[in-house]
């Protein structure tokens, strides 16, 4: 195991650049930081908790955005600029600006992860808000990414966090965390409804995931810290990591057999070969 950056606040997030170089978000620093070779480079301070990232069509960083958390105690900020929002990060300047931050009028709560398809559609959970013993709702989104558009595919999760295409991008993943739950989504059939697909065993929760070549899902497991694969027929797999807050894992490298692991409660995103390639994700090279 290779580290690959350290003394990180709480990363998230990370997205392997085609340069060799990894962005990831500092949930609890609300930074943007590019890292590579041991060296680590602020993008922009974003505020806020920025949470999940991804490369667009316009080579841009889209970023979920649940407006700030108190890491101690796994509660989000309230109060002007504690918006939960979309935004999106021009990497050459440093320049961000909102994108969304409601959809028909509701505001998003604490969006967490994004996917772009193959059209330049952008697909991203809302993990929901926990505030002074109260959970806002969770739910599954779609957008473009121009801010012209935006639908809530589902508004009624539990606490959908991960979120993945299949390698065909016709299905549509997403790791519900507080129920450690895969669940599947048909993207071009209407009505979409999700099926669930596997659970994983023990006292566990999922955060985000990562789709190998073959179709197999990735989930970051916490609590009982790792990766617990999912094959689409819903057996699982874990592979353990000695961070009871794994949250992400990205695919890299020339042959994308290696994974890019966040051990967050360490600040360290660590670099491991992997038993099988991941998927090449749309727009990051």
């Amino acid at each position: 195991m290779e580290i690959v950056a350290e003394g990180l606040a709480f990363p998230e997030g990370p997205v392997v650049m085609a340069d060799g170089s990894v962005i990831v978000v500092e949930l609890a620093g609300g930074r943007i930081t590019r890292c590579w070779n041991g060296r680590k480079e602020v993008v922009c301070d974003i505020g806020g908790g920025p949470n999940g990232a991804a490369i667009g069509p316009d080579g841009a960083l889209y970023v979920c955005n649940n407006g700030g958390l108190d890491i101690a105690k796994f509660q989000n900020a309230r109060g002007p600029g504690a918006e939960g929002r979309i935004e999106r990060v021009d990497l050459g300047t440093g320049r961000f600006e909102r994108v969304f931050d409601a959809c028909d009028g509701t505001p998003l709560q604490s969006p967490n992860d994004l996917v772009f398809d193959a059209d330049g559609q952008l697909w991203f959970t809302d993990l929901g808000k926990s505030h002074d013993g109260i959970r806002t709702a969770s739910g599954l989104f779609t957008c473009l990414p121009d801010g012209s558009a935006i639908t809530a595919i589902d508004r009624h999760p539990v606490s959908y966090n991960g979120i993945g295409l299949s390698p065909d991008g016709s299905t549509i993943y997403c790791a519900d965390t507080h129920q450690a739950r895969l669940y599947s989504y048909q993207r071009k059939v209407e009505p979409q409804r999700a099926t669930w697909i596997a659970t994983a065993p023990g006292p566990v929760g999922f955060d985000s995931l990562a789709v190998t070549a073959a179709g197999n899902v990735c989930v970051a497991t916490l609590y009982a810290g790792g990766i617990t694969t999912i094959t689409p027929d819903g057996h699982t797999a874990k592979r353990d990591f000695d961070d009871r807050f794994t949250t992400n894992i990205a695919f890299g490298g020339a042959d994308m057999r290696y994974a890019f692991i966040t051990l967050s409660a360490q600040g360290r995103i660590v670099k491991v070969r992997w038993d099988e390639p991941g998927l090449q994700l749309n727009f990051n090279g």
